[in-house]
């Protein structure tokens, strides 16, 4: 049996272990007779030999990067790679730090809940909103309160209203055994609020800065006015002592 040898196609990357290269090619590693070449600047400077390309890359003192391995020919670029795997590296953990996850929060209320407690858990609520998270809010029934869902749907009603300007209702009273089960959404996004509280934070911490270097200088001026009254005194009393001789 003859067994035919596979040769991998020009401009593909070599794969890994996994089948997949995550690197793209670069410098001598680029085993093509020519490639679209794009200055450093976006340029395009157009078809050139593969030797051509490596040796403008030199005279600039940068790298000869694929980027566009399965084009015909293959694209590649004259960049500064280390730098740039930098940047791409510090975008990355920037995007990552900025990624907002909304979370689900749960308040859980009573049919006959009293005033003081529905006052406590509607402030949770706002706050979670607020915060840019989603709340579900689960009425709970016991005994002969099962009889009577509608406490519940109005109670629910009572809140989405009362939270309207920080929440909507994303999912309806729903009844879940015995509880009723509804689901609120904010109207910022988590990154928003989470920004706006920073700027908030920013903002006091200025003023608490500012009001420490104003309390600073109001010192400074009073120990300068009591240094300046002292340094005066002696020549307010030295015609008192020549009086009196």
């Amino acid at each position: 049996m003859v067994v035919a040898a596979l040769r991998q196609p020009s401009g593909t990357q070599a794969p890994q272990e996994d089948g997949i290269s995550v690197e793209p090619r670069i410098n001598d590693r680029i085993r093509v007779p020519e490639v679209r070449l794009v200055g450093p600047n976006g340029e395009q400077v157009g078809i050139v030999r593969i030797e051509d390309a490596l040796r403008l890359a030199a005279e600039a003192e940068l790298d000869l990067v694929e980027v566009a391995p399965s084009a015909r020919p293959p694209v590649a670029k004259l960049m500064d790679y280390g730098k740039y795997k930098y940047e791409s590296a510090m975008k990355a953990r920037e995007a990552r730090r900025n990624q907002s996850h909304v979370l689900i929060k749960e308040q859980k209320l009573r049919p006959k809940i009293d005033t003081h407690d529905y006052e406590t858990k509607k402030r949770n609520v706002e706050r979670f909103l607020a915060e840019g998270d989603k709340v579900k809010v689960t009425i709970m029934f016991r005994g002969r309160e099962q009889s009577r869902p509608e406490l519940g749907f109005r109670l629910l009603q009572r809140l989405a209203s009362d939270v309207e300007e920080l929440g909507f209702v994303e999912s309806s009273p729903k009844q879940d055994g015995r509880n009723m089960v509804m689901v609120l959404g904010p109207h910022k996004k988590k990154a928003d609020a989470k920004a706006e509280r920073e700027a908030v934070k920013a903002e006091r911490q200025a003023q608490r800065q500012a009001d420490e270097e104003a309390e600073r200088a109001e010192r400074a001026a009073g120990r300068a006015a009591a240094e300046k009254e002292r340094s005066d005194r002696p020549a307010r009393e030295q015609p008192t002592a020549e009086n009196e001789e």
